[in-house]
């Protein structure tokens, strides 16, 4: 989940991302489509951007290209669509390389996405973290986000799951164009919305969603991985910051209402002054429009029967609660590790608690990595847990061939 704070600074921060939204894909390519979008020549180029975002630059050894792929997947309802996402690789002499998929955390606005926002390297720095290492990797912009179409389904593992499997596709058809093969391992990572992603990325593959890529490895980031169990509770709590929770809860109900049909009306579940936020929830409306019409807090923004309805959901809506809730129901045979930050204020630490049972109740041991705490990027501890994840993932990744 990512902060209204954050939000806002990719928002002011993308000349880049104005340009990359001026021509958006007309029609889904039959083929996946590449455009260069940066270039940082050298070790030191890349060093420069990662520490400039806040990023330790302590596993960067090359240069790297960044492209805007635009490639072909199914939307929630199984329709084909357009979906962009961000492919870096390393500037060397390999032919063959391992891929790292990093699925990114929430955004509300379109133009919050890692092929688009270019300037924003909290969004792109990962995976120019991966590629300067020496790998391939990915980053889904999801379904309606960067050259997507349409709302974006937030925290919907399936279309997730999907689209970063369809971009691992794309990238292995638009990295042999330029003569790099790419491995079968595929290594996968991604940060709050973005470790439910690489979860269920991983748990795909190993079932044999691919007939040529498989999980080699995981390593998720403060996840929402029990949002009924542990993460909505807590959002009526001091543990998650007020209007970010706010923020998150409307997020929530919107999106799924409109995959599931949670709600007759808006009026039932959010009160009079916020009976529209929703509207600001489609993806086309900058984080400080959405930002402007945010409660201060939950209470401001719920109905009884809205705050009902989070806390014992009816059928349809625990339904769609147990898809999110199924990252970590599931047996990995890969090696697989939990990165957190103590404190955090919006993927509450319970969720990393709750998944490492999970799979512990499956016969499968994970590590939980405490990667302590910064807050120096954006104030808050969910940002740095990124920040201060990655590096040790790139070491983790690269350690394991």
């Amino acid at each position: 989940m990512r902060t209204i704070n954050r939000i806002i600074a990719a928002v002011l921060c993308t000349a880049v991302t104005a340009v990359a939204l001026a021509a958006p894909a007309a029609a889904s390519p039959s083929s996946p489509t590449a455009r260069p979008i940066a270039t940082y020549e050298t070790r030191a180029e890349v060093d420069a951007v990662l520490t400039a975002g806040h990023f330790t630059a302590e596993t960067n050894r090359f240069g790297v290209r960044l492209y805007q792929l635009i490639y072909r997947t199914n939307d929630a309802h199984g329709r084909p669509t357009t979906a962009s996402g961000l492919l870096v690789l390393p500037i060397n002499d390999a032919h063959h390389l391992r891929t790292v998929s990093f699925a990114h955390g929430t955004s509300v606005y379109r133009g919050d996405a890692p092929s688009v926002a270019v300037g924003d390297t909290f969004l792109t720095g990962p995976a120019i973290t991966f590629a300067s290492a020496g790998l391939a990797a990915i980053a889904p912009d999801y379904l309606g986000l960067g050259a997507g179409t349409g709302p974006h389904p937030w925290m919907d593992v399936p279309t997730e799951t999907s689209a970063s499997l369809d971009l691992l596709r794309a990238a292995r058809t638009v990295a042999a164009r330029q003569g790099v093969r790419l491995d079968r391992e595929v290594y996968a990572s991604g940060f709050s919305q973005g470790a439910s992603a690489a979860l269920g990325l991983a748990r795909a593959l190993q079932d044999g969603a691919d007939p040529w890529f498989r999980a080699a490895a995981v390593a998720p980031i403060s996840g929402a991985y029990a949002m009924r169990r542990v993460e909505i509770p807590a959002t009526f709590t001091p543990e998650v910051q007020p209007r970010l929770a706010g923020v998150y809860l409307a997020y929530l109900l919107t999106s799924y209402d409109r995959l599931h049909d949670i709600y007759r009306d808006p009026r039932d579940v959010f009160t009079t002054d916020h009976v529209g936020i929703g509207d600001l929830l489609d993806a086309s409306h900058p984080g400080e429009e959405v930002l402007a019409g945010a409660p201060e807090s939950v209470d401001a923004l719920l109905t009884p029967h809205g705050r009902d309805l989070l806390l014992n959901p009816d059928a349809r809506f625990a339904a769609a609660l147990r898809e999110a809730d199924s990252v970590c129901e599931w047996a990995p045979g890969m090696p697989l590790r939990l990165y957190l930050s103590p404190g955090d204020e919006q993927a509450v630490n319970g969720n990393t608690t709750a998944c490492r049972s999970s799979f512990a109740a499956r016969g499968v041991r994970v590590p939980v990595v405490d990667v302590g705490v910064d807050t120096s990027y954006s104030g808050m501890v969910h940002e740095g847990s990124e920040l201060l994840a990655v590096p040790r993932i790139a070491r983790w990744f690269t350690g394991l061939a």
